[in-house]
């Protein structure tokens, strides 16, 4: 299987899961995707998968600074449902990456590795996207505006050619080359770029002790 070279550039994301140890599908259980796998799993690359491998890989990134992520440990909130626009295609990626699935979900061993009801939709998020770890709750709001990474202007007339059937081979093959370089450029030219992926921290509000409760304590 032949894909493009800029993929390997592409950082790759470790993870680690507790159900892959005990089941003996990976060493300590863990295990390596890279952009080339949410390709596959997808059947094409877009700016559209381009931006869910990589704002989960920023997510985790951002809640497991000293140690491996934790496939399975944690919970993804959605702003909208999958049947909105392309929120189907983010969410495969993401149960990839993550383990965290809706309702079809794994429901897991005796009530361990469970990742049925990961995935939930959570209409008052202001970002795209939340993570939350279960263990310790600590959580990451995240988002990506790819239209910010400009396309080539031959990309529009080459894309309603091939829409149309009336693309020739050089034409599509034209359109093809021009398509990855903007997602290639999106991912390496802009994947720290804020203005392009946003990571922002969930800030807790501490608990609020009753008056009565502060004096008996």
């Amino acid at each position: 299987m032949q894909l493009p070279p800029y993929f390997d550039e592409i950082p790759r994301l470790r993870v680690q899961d507790p159900l892959a140890r005990v089941l003996g599908a990976a060493r300590d259980g863990v295990l390596e995707y890279g952009f080339a796998d949410a390709v596959r799993l997808a059947g094409h690359a877009c700016p559209t998968v381009a931006s869910a491998y990589w704002m989960t890989y920023l997510a985790l990134e951002h809640l497991y600074p000293d140690s491996l992520p934790q496939r399975g440990g944690l919970q993804v909130e959605f702003r909208d449902d999958a049947r909105h626009g392309n929120n189907g295609v983010i969410a495969m990626v993401v149960q990839m990456l993550t383990g965290a699935a809706g309702s079809t979900g794994f429901k897991g061993l005796g009530g361990r590795f469970g990742r049925a009801g990961l995935m939930r939709y959570r209409p008052d998020l202001l970002a795209l996207l939340r993570f939350t770890r279960k263990d310790t709750r600590a959580a990451v709001d995240v988002g990506a505006e790819p239209s910010k990474v400009a396309a080539a202007p031959a990309i529009e007339p080459l894309m309603a050619k091939v829409a149309a059937g009336k693309a020739s081979a050089v034409e599509e093959a034209e359109l093809g080359t021009l398509w990855q370089a903007r997602v290639r450029c999106l991912l390496l030219d802009y994947g720290r770029d804020p203005g392009v992926f946003m990571v922002r921290p969930v800030l807790r509000r501490p608990a609020i002790v009753p008056e009565a409760l502060q004096e008996t304590a």
